[in-house]
């Protein structure tokens, strides 16, 4: 699944290139996502509208228009690419937005469970939304943030980072990767982290996040950006997908313990359980 990283990216491609672009017209060709596709609205209210902005709340894109907002999330398997309008269709194109100048904006989902949604003029209000904690590259983000929210909890770290509750748009990959940078162990209650490890905590998470973005995301199974070319950060991963490999640290072979239903890969001598 995209996590955070891959959809900022796939939202930096798509603004340089679609922001200020009017929408010609709509192509649904499935309306069966993981819910269904409001295929009337679409079709009716954004011919004829600007795209003024893409933006991103935690792993959700936003097309911001002069309309209203549509809501993308990609799933497990989507993409979202700008193409030539006359661009071969392939088995698993759900949608095209008609862009004016001859291009098309294609939603690729196989599997999906992706969702396209209407926001309407207040997408922050929307029920998957309003929930939403924290964004974690923001300026306000630090480890206060993290200690406040910590404080009287007793679940495991790793879980509780990747709540969208908690802080939007932490998944798998990067909360094992900060976890590793900060030196905590996955299975660490929160509610024991002091200030300075919730600081640390919430820079490491920045850090990679940042990294990975710099890099184009992490190409794990079917990744790509809106370009179609792929993301490099799965070559800097110090922990994710490296059980029984050395720690880049101290050579120890690197473990692994299932939370929340998830493998978390860590190193047990630089994240001792207690500490």
């Amino acid at each position: 699944m995209p996590e955070l990283p891959e959809v900022e990216t796939i939202r930096r491609g798509l603004a340089a290139q679609v922001t200020g672009r009017m929408v010609t017209g709509v192509v649904v060709r499935r309306t069966d996502l993981r819910w269904p596709l409001p295929r009337n609205i679409l079709e009716q209210r954004l011919p004829g509208a600007t795209i003024e902005e893409v933006s991103r709340r935690g792993k959700y894109l936003l097309l911001n228009l002069s309309v209203g907002t549509v809501i993308l999330h990609l799933g497990m398997s989507g993409m979202v690419r700008l193409l030539p309008r006359d661009h071969p269709l392939g088995g698993h194109d759900h949608m095209d937005w008609l862009l004016e100048g001859g291009l098309c904006l294609r939603l690729t989902d196989p599997r999906r469970f992706g969702a396209v949604l209407w926001g309407g003029l207040n997408p922050l209000e929307h029920p998957l939304l309003a929930h939403l904690g924290p964004e974690p590259l923001d300026e306000a983000f630090d480890g206060e943030v993290l200690y406040a929210r910590a404080v009287g909890r007793h679940r495991p770290v790793k879980p509780w980072i990747m709540d969208s509750r908690v802080v939007a748009g932490v998944g798998n990959i990067y909360a094992v990767e900060s976890l590793f940078q900060a030196r905590i162990h996955p299975g660490f209650p929160v509610g024991r982290l002091g200030r300075e490890s919730c600081q640390g905590l919430a820079q490491a998470i920045k850090d990679r996040l940042q990294a990975a973005i710099i890099q184009g995301g992490t190409t794990l199974r079917d990744f790509r950006r809106s370009d179609g070319r792929p993301g490099y950060f799965q070559q800097s991963l110090k922990m994710y997908g490296r059980e029984r490999l050395p720690c880049p640290a101290c050579q120890t072979p690197i473990t692994s313990l299932r939370l929340g239903g998830r493998a978390s890969p860590f190193c047990l001598v630089c994240q001792p359980e207690f500490f």
